[in-house]
């Protein structure tokens, strides 16, 4: 019976190992590929947030000025994904716009509406200037100088909470039941995204999830040989690739072939492969973003507010993806020093999405980390090359325009795939917490089903009881929760700093850097005792008596 349940246990290990982990760094080939699909998994979030802002800021009708806006979000995007991989949190986690700016900004921009010229009726007499034109581009130019003010000093906010270590109040009653419903939240909260394009062509939306899973759930294990006798298993690594090229050309032939209407009303018509054309016609060849680019930033009380909240939102969203990335890479949950070293991070890309002229500031994509946990790639060197892809494509605006004429359903039939996995992982994080307490189970239900149901109402109209361990806040069921067997905090150092930090002990007082105050606390509170020899060990306190005489204890620092 004991053999019987370590096969079964070695079979679920191996069938959910990654492939890549994130200290581990695949050929160079592969590397570019897996950037690829990466950024073909979160491109339709970064395209669709500038032509979501673009009516708002009246720069919806000048297709220059739009293709140079969606540039600009591309390279900033790239510049934070690197810069948060490298010095932020180091865990391989992409960085994109947050849609919890566009609130704010539509609301701000609502006291210039009068201005934004209607090019749909025939004639203009408040504005009587042409699409385009320097007169249109002195509007729009005009709305984005107060946004990219406030951003900025709202930005500051987040750069003080994060480098301040005032996070670290707040992670410490973190635990899984808090987890599992805002993680779950961030994956369900993408359902009427990938519902509203995959309902532009059912059947191109199905045929993406279809391919998704043959490729990443069936055909998994399958050797293809690759660059002579060397053996790759082509399908798990580049499932999104794959489907993604496949429905493509599906798209292109049945557009070829006139079997799709070409007809924007009709349903089906988003399935085309020229309904963005424009978008790659009116690209230029190289552009260089540049800060300050839209005029001198303004600032207003109003706009800093509703940035500052903007950022808060973004804030919660990020720690939670933290939790979620660490528990699909399969390393430690994050201690409190790079927590608050990736939202002080965070902080600082937001403040360069202000200067640059970005249109919001920038937060965690989750759906990258969906993707994660379904190629089995957790590489770090993989998503600091979707960062130089990005900077790249934000600079060369024709291969960016090229991206953009990847039909609706398709990108529909991704998000479907993706945000179903971050639901899972969020929903796996309770395996730790005592759900035969009605309290637990409460906490639980009522967190998610209000976590729908009131972002709902919004849309449509512009006491602490219980034991630690009962919530599962004990630092032993959060790190079991993670399912390492192996101490690996060396994530999230900071590159070649480690040598220093030991040496300059002042250094480690700083809330951001490793080995602060709160993570040598919980050092001394908790160890994990690792399996060795195939003999399982159980999580105990540093009090508790050691009885396994077949285990070997190894010390894990974590919040």
């Amino acid at each position: 019976m004991r053999s019987g349940s370590s096969e079964v246990r070695d079979e679920s290990s191996a069938r959910n190992a990654l492939l890549y982990g994130v200290d581990e760094n695949p050929p160079w080939y592969l590397s570019i590929l897996l950037a690829i699909q990466q950024f073909l998994t979160c491109f339709s979030g970064t395209f669709a947030y500038p032509v979501i802002l673009s009516s708002a800021l009246c720069i919806a009708h000048d297709s220059s000025g739009l293709s140079e806006f969606i540039n600009t979000v591309i390279f900033v995007c790239g510049a934070s994904t690197l810069l948060q991989t490298t010095l932020g949190i180091r865990l391989p986690i992409v960085q994109g716009p947050s849609y919890a700016f566009i609130p704010p900004i539509l609301i701000l921009m609502k006291q210039y509406k009068d201005r934004c010229p209607n090019f749909e009726l025939p004639g203009n007499i408040t504005l009587p200037f042409e699409k385009g034109s320097e007169e249109h581009k002195a509007v729009w130019k005009f709305n984005m100088a107060e946004i990219h003010g406030s951003l900025m000093v709202g930005s500051v906010f987040q750069i003080f909470v994060g480098f301040s270590g005032l996070m670290t109040v707040l992670v410490r009653y973190i635990g899984p039941l808090t987890i599992a419903p805002t993680i779950s939240l961030i994956g369900l909260s993408m359902f009427d995204v990938a519902s509203d394009m995959g309902s532009a062509q059912w059947w191109i939306c199905f045929l993406t999830i279809f391919l998704v899973i043959l490729f990443s759930q069936y055909l998994r294990n399958v050797n293809v040989g690759a660059c002579g006798k060397t053996q790759v298993k082509l399908f798990l690594l580049f499932p999104v690739l794959f489907s993604t090229t496949i429905s493509w050309f599906v798209c292109l032939v049945l557009t070829l072939t006139n079997v799709l209407p070409d007809h924007p009303g009709e349903w089906g018509y988003l399935a085309r492969t020229d309904t963005n054309v424009d978008a790659l016609k009116n690209a230029q060849w190289f552009r260089l973003p540049y800060p300050g680019q839209w005029g001198a930033p303004r600032v207003s009380l109003s706009g800093v507010l509703g940035m500052i909240a903007g950022c808060v939102a973004s804030m919660i969203e990020s720690v939670g993806d933290y939790y979620a990335c660490a528990r699909l890479c399969d390393v430690t949950a994050p201690p409190a020093s790079a927590i608050c070293r990736g939202i002080g991070t965070e902080g600082i890309t937001c403040l360069l999405a202000g200067v640059w002229g970005a249109g919001g500031g920038n937060t965690s994509l989750s759906q990258n980390i969906g993707a994660i946990g379904i190629t089995k790639v957790g590489s770090r060197v993989v998503i600091q090359c979707v960062g130089v892809i990005m900077i790249v494509l934000g600079c060369l605006g024709k291969i960016g325009g090229f991206f953009v004429m990847v039909p609706t359903p398709i990108i529909g039939g991704l998000y479907f795939v993706t945000s179903g996995m971050i639901t899972a992982v969020g929903i796996s994080s309770l395996q730790q917490v005592d759900l035969n307490s009605t309290r637990n189970l409460f906490i639980f239900g009522f967190s998610l089903f209000f976590g729908l149901s009131f972002p709902r109402w919004i849309a449509s109209h512009p006491l602490d009881v219980g034991t630690r361990k009962e919530r599962g806040l004990m630092q032993s069921s959060i790190q079991e929760s993670t399912k390492v067997s192996v101490s690996n905090d060396s994530v999230y150092d900071l590159p070649f700093l480690r040598p220093l930090l030991k040496k300059l002990k002042c250094l480690s007082y700083l809330p951001f850097c490793q080995s602060s105050p709160k993570d040598n606390e919980e050092e001394k509170k908790y160890t994990v005792m690792t399996p060795v020899n195939n003999h399982v060990t159980k999580t105990k306190d540093v009090g508790d008596e050691r009885t396994d005489s077949n285990s070997t204890s190894i010390e894990i620092i974590f919040s």
